[in-house]
């Protein structure tokens, strides 16, 4: 069983026991985050789609933490005219354990 969630602009495909990483979301370590924007949901043969989202239909996930991404560098130049601009970057994340899928 499997279902397809938004969160942050993003689709993501989870199972029950999957660990993700999504933008990050105003929660507390150790609470519980329910999505409701769930846009599919696979049981075996039978597949939910909603027009866009399942009505009743919810994801229970557990916030394991925050924490921050990999270091992007932003690197700007023009040829020829001595302009050099050099920026660093770290995405903030919420890394959260799926427990239920409901629907």
């Amino acid at each position: 069983m499997y279902a397809i969630i938004e969160t942050g602009g993003k689709q993501y495909k989870v199972k029950e026991g999957d660990t993700i990483t999504v933008e990050k979301l105003e929660v507390s370590s150790g609470d519980t985050y329910t999505f409701s924007n769930v846009l599919a949901i696979s049981n075996g043969d039978n597949f939910n789609v909603g027009a866009p989202f399942i009505n009743g239909a919810s994801v229970s996930a557990s916030v394991l933490g925050d924490g921050k991404g990999k270091k992007l560098i932003v690197y700007k130049y023009k040829p020829k005219k001595g302009f050099h601009k050099k920026k660093g970057h770290r995405q903030p994340f919420t890394e959260l354990k799926i427990e239920k899928i409901n629907g």
